[in-house]
C-alpha cells in the first residue's frame, strides 16, 4: 500500500526524502483516482525500498495540492531531492509512473 501523507507529514516524507517521491494527489469522490490508485499501490510495492510511493488526500490536505498547483485530480507529482521534477495529470498508464522513477534511479 502506498503511504498516505498529510500537510503535516508532506515535508519530512516528500521533501527531505533522499530517494524519488511519487505523490499521488486524489480523492474518494473522484473516479479517475479510483482507476490510478492500485496502479499506485502497485508501483509502492515494486518499488520499497528503492522510492517512496504516496498519496494525498486532497479533501483534507489541501496546503501542498495548493501550493504545488494540484488543480485537477488525479494529479501524480514524482520528487527528486525536494524539486518536482514531472507531473502527471489524469489516468496514465502503469509505464508512465514507473518510467518516471526509473530515470532518476
Amino acid at each position: 500500500m502506498a503511504l498516505a501523507i498529510t500537510d503535516a507529514t508532506f515535508e519530512e516524507v516528500v521533501l527531505k526524502s533522499d530517494k524519488p517521491v511519487v505523490v499521488d494527489f486524489w480523492a474518494a469522490w473522484c473516479g479517475p483516482c479510483r482507476m490510478v490508485g492500485p496502479v499506485i499501490d502497485e508501483i509502492s510495492a515494486e518499488y520499497e525500498g528503492k522510492a517512496v510511493v504516496g498519496k494525498v488526500d486532497v479533501d483534507a490536505n489541501q496546503e501542498f495540492a495548493a501550493k504545488y498547483g494540484v488543480r485537477n485530480i488525479p494529479t501524480v507529482l514524482v520528487f527528486q531531492n525536494g524539486e518536482v521534477v514531472g507531473r502527471q495529470v489524469g489516468v496514465a498508464p502503469k509505464k508512465t509512473y514507473t518510467d518516471a522513477i526509473d530515470s532518476l534511479l
